[in-house]
């Protein structure tokens, strides 16, 4: 049975809690299962919240499902798709989140490959979390791929004009991107812009360059409901450990 994943992640937000995502990415996990094995063991017991997987570049069905079958092998947290394409959809996962890159130029990323991917995700009862996907600054391979106009770090009124139209569409989750790897996080402006407009529901999520622990804490003291790290935990699984640690002891 599929895990109600968005009331799990519903039920933090009320309470309170800073939702930790740890974000494997396919093409590199695939190659060492047994690394694998030992991070999902040391992040789930850090404290990490729920299990993305996905990325932009070099993925095939057949490594995001051997990926996904090995985390839930080892951890009972939610494992929730990241998909860069169709190609990211695995029926072993829990939910996945069905984005649109809003400030994508190609509408096959705003709505032609969710198009191809709904019967799919129907067919595997996979639980959708309807999310606007919205690309700041650097963007790194998601924005080149996706075909993305970045929103400028200095102009945060537009990313909160995308969250807004977003939640008026109906879409229950905001993901903020900076890029995987970018040289520096989100602006904590576009959070405190973005709460401003929208719904007090609508779970604001924030990825791309966090490192630093103290800034996470600002960033939900702001209104960010969960972040996203990934790179952290590729280059250092203790360092990822600690980062995790260390805003769950908050």
């Amino acid at each position: 049975m599929k895990k109600k994943v968005s009331s799990y992640l519903q039920k933090k937000k009320e309470n309170n809690e800073l939702v930790h995502f740890t974000l494997i990415d396919p093409e590199k996990a695939i190659n060492n299962l047994n690394a694998l094995r030992k991070a999902v063991r040391a992040l789930e017991d850090a404290g990490t919240d729920c299990f993305l997987v996905g990325g932009s570049t070099g993925i095939s069905q057949l490594d995001v499902d051997v990926v996904v079958k090995t985390i839930k092998e080892e951890s009972k947290l939610p494992v929730i798709l990241f998909p860069g394409n169709v190609s990211g959809i695995s029926k072993y996962a829990d939910a996945i989140l069905f984005m649109s890159l809003l400030n994508s130029d190609d509408p096959y990323f705003l709505i032609g490959a969710q198009v191809l991917g709904a019967p799919i995700v129907k067919r595997y009862q996979l639980e959708p979390l309807p999310t606007a996907y919205i690309i700041v600054g650097y963007g790194g391979a998601a924005g080149h791929v996706g075909r993305a106009r970045p929103i400028p770090y200095d102009r945060p009124e537009i990313g909160a004009a995308y969250a807004l139209a977003a939640s008026m569409l109906g879409m229950k989750y905001i993901y903020f991107e900076a890029g995987s790897g970018s040289p520096k996080p989100i602006p904590l402006d576009f959070i405190k812009y973005t709460r401003r407009l929208v719904e007090e529901d609508i779970f604001l999520i924030v990825g791309g360059g966090l490192r630093d622990p103290e800034y996470i804490i600002k960033l939900h003291e702001l209104g960010a409901n969960g972040v996203v790290t990934g790179t952290v935990v590729e280059e250092n699984l203790k360092k990822g450990v600690n980062l995790i640690r260390s805003i769950k002891r908050r």
